[in-house]
């Protein structure tokens, strides 16, 4: 695997700071806290758990992976923290600023690595062998899935809101 593959990884973690933070700018107020179904989170629960994904999650099992393979992962739950760690109480922009410092603390600590273990592979409860490398480019992919959700969520929000049927804009 290249090297360049994981700087760009790494560089690409860096640039979606800022998309988060673009992302999450001036957003109308009650947009932060609308949710297009019952099921479905709002914003605000998006950018908690990036948050303690952030933390707990990616930065954690390669960090994990990288120094401690043979050891067992800790279990996480993010699929109940939106609940358990009371989500929905959480001011809106200190959370989009706290999860730039998080970010910030990850890039910081990534490219502080030296001669990293990419090939470490942990052995995940229900996925089997994850290795660190893996763990990295999935942080990446979990990015780009919460954008695309964001994304989904603004149109639906517009589509609800504007009165427009939206259909001269192309198929979405």
């Amino acid at each position: 695997m290249s090297s360049m593959h994981l700087d760009e990884i790494i560089h690409q973690l860096e640039r979606n700071r800022k998309v988060f933070f673009d992302i999450f700018n001036n957003l109308p107020s009650d947009f932060v806290t609308w949710k297009p179904n019952t099921k479905g989170w709002c914003v605000l629960e998006i950018v908690c758990h990036l948050i303690d994904e952030e933390i707990e999650d990616f930065r954690a099992r390669v960090r994990h992976a990288l120094d401690t393979p043979e050891a067992s992962l800790i279990p996480i739950d993010p699929a109940g923290w939106p609940v358990t760690r009371n989500y929905m109480d959480r001011d809106f922009e200190t959370s989009v600023k706290r999860l730039g410092q998080e970010r910030e603390k990850s890039i910081a600590w990534l490219k502080g690595l030296v001669d990293p273990k990419w090939e470490n592979a942990v052995n995940h409860p229900e996925m089997g062998k994850i290795t660190a490398h893996s763990f990295l480019s999935n942080w990446l992919a979990h990015d780009y899935h919460h954008l695309r959700q964001i994304n989904n969520m603004r149109y639906d929000y517009l589509k609800e809101n504007s009165g427009d049927s939206l259909t001269y804009a192309g198929k979405w």
